[in-house]
């Protein structure tokens, strides 16, 4: 068995999700949850087909984002993964929930803006996803500063009240 490091390419203002499913529905039921989730919203999906003609399936509502997703499928290759690439500000605290309820979702890796590397195993015809290195490590704990700046950052944004 080799293992792999495949860094995501991506711009930094973009938003992803990297997951797991089971079948090729995949792709037609996440986009319509990401569709019926937030109206307008810009993405690419690409899902790696496991078996029959594996193919990397793809949909979107933006032709660019789509090109994205499809090119990181291709570089991480795992069977049955899928790539939802988020247009510049939209984000996945707007659309895991209807994500990870579709029926053929199994496991969310990461959602992110980060940089994300995904660490995958491979042997012979098969490869699978590991985990994920997203974004950098701790530098320290945050201080009493820190805290105020987090829950004034949160009010602001509108996710928390009070």
């Amino acid at each position: 068995m080799e293992l792999r490091v495949v860094p995501v390419e991506k711009p930094e203002n973009l938003n992803l999700i990297l997951g797991m499913s089971h079948f090729i529905k995949t792709v037609e039921d996440l986009h319509e949850a990401l569709v019926t989730a937030v109206p307008g919203i810009r993405f690419g999906l690409a899902f790696c087909e496991a078996s029959g003609k594996r193919l990397v399936r793809r949909s979107g509502t933006d032709p660019h984002l789509v090109d994205l997703a499809v090119r990181n499928a291709l570089a991480i290759g795992a069977g049955h993964s899928f790539l939802i690439v988020l247009g510049e500000g939209f984000y996945p605290i707007n659309v895991l929930h209807a994500v990870k309820a579709c029926p053929e979702v199994v496991r969310i890796f990461a959602a992110t803006a980060n940089p994300l590397a995904v660490v995958v195993a491979e042997e012979g015809e098969q490869r699978g996803i590991l985990g994920v290195l997203d974004g950098y490590k701790p530098l320290g704990v945050e201080g009493e500063e820190d805290v105020a700046w987090r829950k004034d950052l949160l009010r602001r944004l509108g996710y928390k009240v009070g």
